[in-house]
């Protein structure tokens, strides 16, 4: 066994001297670099995956990974670089991934740089010296962002879930109260500002009142995942119930390649009838008969106060007096003070007292109608109530 062992340490020796030593062998120290292979040509601003991968055969001492400018892309790390060990036809190795997602902003060949690692080993007297590894440059071909609707908004991700929550059961809520609610979204593939705009919630019938809208990332191995919160209060307005319009937005799947739409279906938002005061029902308003019935009227007076005078000669000026209703001159009075005329007013006045003369104190109140206006500092008056107490003195004799 001692023999063994010995034979094993001469066999293996010069192995060990040679992985510390400062000749550094290009198969001990790889750099690559791989974009995820989806079989489909990458739209413009679509997720592109990027792995940088490193295997390492000899003991590093420091280490620092540079990576290109990557102009023509927007891009975000997947969380910090992972070192592990693996095992590659029998040998230990250490294994550098560094993920990363990168969206293209034009369309057309781009191309991602090499990457740099930067290493510090360890010669064969334990001293450390710099030793520099670099990638190959890649370039993948982006094709032109479809065409979509006006007002649309690009969105391409790889899966999408929303969901439609409300603070309280927004059918049933007691009276003055409001309701708050949350449609929330989680995009796979996106960063935050590739979200659709939060959009405008209308309601007809109710009030509705955005809150600040949130958008928060989550790094995962297979992309950014984005958590959007949209927020509105809703109250009704009329004391009882609104509706709440859809809410409609279009996105693009990138697995299956197809555009898809998604559509919040209205919602009503209510009070509990069963907190709410009975309704009132309205009072038909009283309205005054029709001009047939007036007419109708006006002559069953005329026909009993002809019937009264049976007998007597017919007076047409005692007709007028006794049914004032069928004097078109009164009439006149009453449409002049009615229209606030006041010249057409006293016109009229006048003519009935010239017509029919003085028959009771109508007189005395056409004299007050003239103190107040031909005063020296006139006064306001009130036709309607003139006409009805001119009218009324004539039918009091003097």
């Amino acid at each position: 066994m001692r023999f063994l062992i010995l034979f094993l340490l001469a066999c293996f020796a010069p192995m060990a001297v040679l992985a510390q030593s400062r000749t550094v062998d290009p198969a001990d120290l790889q750099l690559s670099v791989t974009v995820e292979d989806t079989g489909q040509t990458p739209f413009a601003r679509e997720l592109v995956m990027l792995t940088i991968r490193g295997v390492y055969r000899r003991h590093i001492t420091r280490e620092t990974l540079e990576q290109p400018k990557l102009e023509g892309f927007n891009w975000t790390q997947l969380g910090p670089d992972i070192w592990r060990e693996e095992r590659l036809r029998g040998q230990a190795v250490k294994v550098l991934e560094r993920r990363m997602a990168l969206y293209p902003e034009r369309a057309g060949t781009l191309e991602i740089g090499a990457f740099t690692h930067h290493l510090t080993l360890t010669d064969e007297g334990d001293d450390w010296f710099e030793h520099t590894i670099t990638s190959k440059p890649i370039s993948i071909e982006v094709a032109p962002m479809p065409e979509f609707g006006t007002g649309d908004w690009w969105f391409p991700v790889k899966s999408l879930k929303v969901s439609d929550q409300w603070s309280n059961t927004p059918d049933q809520l007691s009276p003055g109260e409001g309701v708050l609610r949350i449609v929330r979204i989680e995009a796979l593939g996106v960063t935050p500002e590739m979200i659709p705009p939060m959009p405008d919630l209308t309601s007809p019938s109710g009030m509705v009142f955005p809150h600040p809208e949130k958008r928060l990332l989550e790094l995962s191995p297979e992309g950014p995942v984005t958590h959007a919160f949209w927020r509105w209060t809703i109250q009704p307005t009329n004391g009882r119930s609104a509706v709440v319009e859809p809410i409609r937005f279009t996105y693009f799947d990138t697995r299956e390649r197809v555009t898809r739409e998604v559509v919040i279906s209205a919602q009503r938002v209510a009070y509990d009838a069963a907190e709410l005061p009975p309704v009132q029902q309205p009072e038909m308003p009283a309205t005054l008969p029709g001009w047939p019935l007036a007419l109708l009227g006006t002559v069953v007076l005329a026909v009993l106060a002809i019937w009264g005078m049976r007998g007597q000669q017919l007076d047409r000026q005692r007709l007028y007096h006794r049914v004032p209703l069928v004097d078109p001159q009164a009439w006149r009075l009453r449409r002049a003070a009615w229209a606030d005329n006041l010249p057409d007013t006293r016109r009229a006045a006048r003519a009935l007292i010239r017509r029919d003369g003085i028959l009771g104190c109508e007189g005395r109140v056409l004299d007050g109608l003239d103190r107040g206006v031909f005063a020296a500092r006139p006064s306001q008056q009130d036709l309607r109530a003139f006409c009805r107490a001119f009218l009324s003195a004539r039918r009091q004799r003097a």
